[in-house]
């Protein structure tokens, strides 16, 4: 099955320039539909008011993280199947493992550029 480039994606980051940044690599890709939150709280109010096809976020945001986002995510019975990709300045053992047990589908440590993106991205909703 092909991947829909015209699906939604909600990058989640507290981070301006990040959002900037992970919103003009996904255009790169040729994903168009990029929606942006800045912070946890905010992104779970969007996730349940609109249908999207995968969460990108950060891991380290106030005052709710990126892993309590996850878990959220993954808590709710609407939301749980949906892809979820962390990202984090930080390649800490433990928080992989953190990421992992509460049901990330993959993780991107920064800086990482669009072909590392890409690949994420194909291990999560198919190579396109």
């Amino acid at each position: 099955m092909a991947v829909d480039k015209n699906m939604q994606i909600l990058v989640v980051d507290d981070y301006k320039t990040m959002l900037r940044i992970i919103g003009n690599l996904l255009k790169q890709l040729g994903f168009s539909n990029i929606d942006e939150a800045t912070d946890g709280g905010s992104a779970l109010g969007k996730l349940r008011d609109k249908n999207y096809g995968l969460v990108i976020s950060d891991w380290n945001m106030e005052p709710m993280t990126g892993l309590q986002l996850l878990k959220e995510v993954r808590a709710d019975e609407k939301l749980k199947a949906m892809p979820f990709i962390m990202i984090t300045a930080e390649s800490k053992t433990e928080n992989v493992i953190a990421a992992k047990a509460a049901g990330v589908n993959n993780y991107i440590v920064k800086p990482f550029n669009a072909e590392t993106l890409k690949k994420k991205l194909g291990a999560v909703i198919g190579d396109f």
